[in-house]
């Protein structure tokens, strides 16, 4: 989500220094016309109803922008539920003031258009090598692996996930210097010609893992999923929070009855195209597998049936068994073959081969730190 009024981040405990009076940033949760009332709950504390008087005024400011000055007169009737807002009280009443309003559709449709860039013009992988002012990642393709170079400049803004989070705008600033081999990293910026070396704008990395199991039973209250890990029967518990980002493997065998393959005209998901297209490999042709998970359909909590094959990524906690989640792959069995075949893990007769259907090959049990060594490294890094 868009950062909210940058300029207003050392009011974060509600006071102006050296003033009574209060002011907070918050969201719009419920609007009281009966009693004249906005009820807004603050990024840190309980709800707080203000009250609306005939000397309230209000102003729209758009997203990202970071001079209130600019901000546009508009109604109190104008606010919204789920408008984030920056709320400014009387001295020791609850009457409003003033309230500077980021709606929640702008918020919504700047965010669409940021994500549409990063996939855009966007690269994501895991880091291979680490020199000054540069990064390669290895980006997974359906047929092969490459090697893309991401360039930084003193401009580059980069950030870090914390440890903790499952939140791309909770990435927090950090230097290049504490990208870590291993790490997954996801970059904008400008693409070479043959996509395999960026120019970076922003930089986001952090240290995730990805785990695989079949579904034992799911939490509709507590949104906690129990995972019977593939391999061992191991069972670890993942939590669905609402930023979690769930998608649905297709049916390809329905697919491909229907005339519909990935990459191609049908039904099924939308290809690379050639010269590096979005969606595409960094050279263009077939997507790697973290484009195509993207591009998957979005699936919901009902999806977690028991038996269903589920990939989930998160960031590495010091409970391996306790994870929550960022992204989820359900009906993953094709994925996790289109990743054996890749790499050629296990498979009968070497790489290429066609795994057995009705079951997971050997090899897949133990792996607590990831499926990297099977072709998938499950985007943690959504933005």
């Amino acid at each position: 989500m868009s950062n909210l009024f940058p300029i207003l981040s050392l009011l974060a405990c509600g006071m102006l220094q050296g003033q009574s009076i209060r002011q907070f940033v918050g969201t719009v949760g419920a609007l009281k016309a009966e009693t004249a009332e906005i009820v807004v709950k603050p990024d840190v504390g309980e709800a707080v109803s203000v009250k609306v008087t005939g000397s309230s005024t209000a102003q729209r400011i758009a997203p990202g922008e970071r001079d209130l000055k600019n901000g546009k007169p508009i109604q109190v009737s104008d606010v919204a539920v789920g408008d984030r807002v920056l709320v400014t009280l009387e001295p020791g009443t609850t009457d409003l003031r003033r309230i500077v309003v980021m709606s929640a559709s702008d918020i919504a449709s700047k965010d669409e258009a940021d994500r549409q860039d990063w996939i855009k013009r966007g690269v994501s992988g895991t880091v291979r090598e680490v020199k000054a002012g540069t990064v390669t990642i290895t980006v997974k393709g359906m047929a092969a692996e490459q090697a893309v170079v991401v360039s930084a400049t003193p401009a580059t803004k980069v950030r870090r996930y914390p440890g903790d989070s499952v939140k791309f705008a909770e990435a927090k600033p950090e230097t290049l210097a504490k990208v870590q081999i291993g790490d997954q990293l996801r970059a904008r910026g400008e693409k070479g010609p043959d996509g395999l070396k960026v120019s970076a704008d922003d930089i986001v990395f952090g240290t995730f893992q990805t785990r695989v199991g079949s579904v034992v039973s799911f939490n509709q209250d507590s949104k906690t999923l129990v995972l019977a890990e593939s391999g061992t029967g191991k069972t670890f518990t993942v939590r669905v929070g609402p930023d979690a980002q769930i998608k649905s493997m297709p049916d390809f065998g329905a697919l491909m009855q229907g005339g519909g393959m990935p990459g191609g005209g049908g039904r099924g998901m939308p290809g690379g195209a050639p010269g590096g297209a979005p969606g595409g490999a960094p050279g263009g042709g077939m997507p790697d597998i973290g484009r195509m998970v993207e591009m998957m359909p979005a699936g919901t909590v009902q999806d977690f049936q028991p038996g269903k094959t589920v990939i989930v990524s998160s960031t590495k906690t010091a409970n391996p068994d306790q994870l929550t989640a960022i992204t989820m792959v359900v009906n993953a069995e094709m994925l996790i073959q289109m990743a054996r075949m890749m790499s050629g893990n296990g498979m009968p007769g070497g790489r290429g081969a066609m795994p057995n259907s009705g079951g997971m090959p050997g090899g897949m049990g133990g792996m607590q730190s990831g499926m990297g060594g099977m072709g998938i490294d499950l985007a943690g890094i959504t933005p």
